[in-house]
């Protein structure tokens, strides 16, 4: 019965991950698109917001999992080209250490 409730409690996890994923995602497009620097600051924090509660929460995911079920989780891939990416945004964003 516990087993049962802790898969539950990791779908729910995984599930609201997805949400917070496509978020980000949608932050993302949108400060690619827009012209105003503030607003597209505004966007990429947001963004950037969105990606640590991901990472916050991928992390309880993984620690919850058995060691049996870990599945390496790959990023969905855009078909767009990636160096239009780099472009769009300052280069204090691209270049993080």
């Amino acid at each position: 019965m516990q087993n049962k409730k802790n898969q539950m409690s990791v779908g729910l996890m995984i599930q609201r991950c997805h949400k917070w994923r496509q978020k980000r995602k949608q932050y993302m497009d949108q400060a690619r698109q827009i012209s105003d620097k503030i607003e597209r600051e505004r966007l990429l924090q947001m963004a950037e917001h969105y990606g640590r509660i991901v990472s916050y929460e991928q992390g309880k995911i993984d620690s919850s999992r058995d060691p049996k079920e870990k599945i390496p989780v790959v990023e969905e891939l855009s078909n767009e080209n990636n160096d239009d990416d780099e472009t769009a945004f300052p280069e204090f964003i691209t270049n993080l250490k």
